[in-house]
């Protein structure tokens, strides 16, 4: 869909300018939608990794209104396997790059989705932003806390849709808990927990070799500092270190902050942060975060939530590898993004509602990025959007620098500072190797 036929459609129909600026008042107006059967729009795919795989496969098994226009990665391997995975999507084949500018400066790209290492996150979103692209971008938006301050600004001036990939936000097991939790059905609530506990292995470290062939590795490191080739630094073990993630709080746990803090109703930062993590029995792995990690953070008004990390918990905790429960006054709700929650009320425990058969299951993939797709058709804001976003993943990072400090901090939840900690606050932002830096 290119924007001149989205320029004469709207000169067109009179009838539609009405009823659309005032949708497009707050977020611009590049896109008009059909009534009946959803405009194209060109869609640029960037980071051809596992998650885009997923992404991929399900765009075209849905047969969703979207021409994949660009297929992007450093790694030519990556984007030959995602290519297969659209053989009979469209006439036309998606265009290969591994230079994200191509994809960005492209006129005709409506939209790209952004699935790459955390530390390319940020500037990949605010590039595309600044040249007009709305962004679905894998969480967490931020490698560091300062980034995500410069993709909510950068998403009002620019007046641009964003979706943050934290899809249970939007899925029907989601949307029922929430209803009930609304209705006070376990009280006011009043601590959420939060927790990843999955079985995980030493990884041992190896010597550093030569980048895979056709990989531009150089840029594949982009912002992040110089460093030999290594393959626990490439696919998927990228997450081991600093440069390029932010640890399994910043992987995995990054859904179930986000869902505890859902579930907490919190639309506020903490104001104080307890944090300590260790090498509990991953002696020897190459990774340069602990294998375990516990983090408390009490909100201003005294809520809590409190984030758990185990890497030894096979059999996960109340029956699920990856979950929430939130403890409120009158009962309390086990809840996972695996697609279930339970209820139970009462100092008896009496058993409430749960997702029922039919939502068992369902972790909002589909709905999420619809929600995106429409929002970038119509300028409505998303359920993970920017402040939404930044706010979970502020707890990725505030987390991990107090763990990384004195173990417990206090926060101004309005200036956004560490109280008398000039270390921590150093760690609230970083420096990116030239010439790969945030646009100015």
């Amino acid at each position: 869909m290119t924007h001149e036929l989205t320029r004469r459609r709207f000169l067109q129909d009179s009838t539609k300018v009405a009823a659309i600026t005032a949708a497009t008042s707050a977020l611009g107006n590049v896109h008009v939608s059909g009534a009946e059967q959803p405009e194209k729009l060109n869609v640029g795919i960037i980071g051809c990794g596992s998650i885009m795989g997923h992404h991929v496969k399900g765009l075209v098994a849905r047969k969703e209104a979207v021409s994949i226009s660009y297929l992007c990665d450093v790694d030519p391997q990556q984007i030959e396997r995602t290519a297969t995975y659209m053989q009979g999507f469209q006439s036309q084949p998606a265009k290969q790059t591994a230079r994200y500018e191509d994809v960005i400066n492209d006129k005709n790209v409506d939209a790209v989705i952004i699935a790459t290492p955390h530390h390319w996150h940020a500037p990949m979103t605010l590039a595309a932003m600044q040249l007009g692209k709305d962004v679905y971008i894998e969480k967490p938006i931020s490698h560091v806390y300062n980034e995500g301050h410069q993709i909510i600004e950068a998403a009002k001036k620019y007046k641009r849709v964003v979706q943050q990939g934290s899809q249970m936000r939007n899925s029907p097991v989601t949307l029922k808990a929430e209803a009930l939790l609304k209705q006070g059905i376990i009280g006011d609530v009043k601590i959420a927990r939060a927790w990843t506990a999955e079985s995980r292995s030493v990884v041992k470290p190896v010597p550093d070799s030569k980048p895979p062939a056709g990989v531009d590795y150089d840029r594949w490191l982009g912002p992040a500092p110089k460093h030999a080739f290594n393959q626990h630094r490439f696919h998927r073990s990228w997450r081991m270190f600093r440069d390029y993630a932010n640890g399994e709080i910043g992987d995995d746990g990054i859904h179930d902050l986000d869902m505890a803090a859902w579930g907490l109703g919190v639309d506020t930062l903490p104001r104080q942060i307890t944090s300590r993590g260790s090498r509990m029995m991953l002696h020897g792995h190459a990774s340069d975060y602990p294998d375990n990690m516990n983090v408390t953070y009490e909100y201003p008004d005294g809520r809590l939530l409190i984030y758990e990390n185990y890497p030894f918990t096979a059999y996960g905790l109340h029956g699920f590898d990856n979950g929430n429960v939130f403890y409120g006054t009158e009962g309390y709700m086990i809840f996972s993004r695996r697609g279930a929650f339970s209820v139970f009320l009462g100092p008896k425990n009496k058993t409430g509602p749960t997702e029922g058969k039919n939502l068992r299951g369902q972790r909002g993939y589909a709905e999420h990025m619809a929600e995106f797709l429409n929002a970038v058709r119509n300028r409505t804001l998303t359920k993970a959007n920017p402040q939404t976003a930044h706010r979970s993943c502020a707890l990725v990072h505030l987390g991990e620098i107090t763990y990384r400090t004195r173990g417990r901090l206090d926060f101004d939840p309005q200036k956004e500072q560490f109280i008398d900690c000039d270390e921590a606050n150093g760690m609230l932002d970083k420096t990116y190797r030239s010439p790969y830096g945030l646009p100015t």
